[in-house]
């Protein structure tokens, strides 16, 4: 919408402050929408949803994967001293 009435309005944030008025939302949020627009249609640089999307999956795996790390560490430090505390035999 901001776009296809941007030619009415003296500027893009003056299109914005009024469609976001109708629409009944702030105008930064609607700010917001027409930026990530313009990021995913490659207008404006910077990562687009998918983008983003990604790097929160890949986030999420390396804090799952530091977890089971951190885990596996102590059993196996669990298991190394009670290897040690054994008695021998002969």
């Amino acid at each position: 919408m901001v776009s296809e009435h941007a030619a009415e309005h003296e500027s893009q944030w003056a299109a914005i402050v009024s469609i976001a008025a109708k629409m009944g939302c702030t105008a930064e949020t609607l700010r917001r929408w027409v930026r990530q627009s313009e990021r995913d249609s490659g207008r404006r640089e910077g990562a687009t949803t998918d983008e983003k999307e990604r790097i929160k999956a890949l986030e999420r795996e390396v804090r799952e994967l530091r977890q089971a790390n951190e885990i596996l560490r102590k059993a196996s430090a669990y298991f190394a001293q009670a290897e040690l505390d054994r008695p021998l035999k002969r």
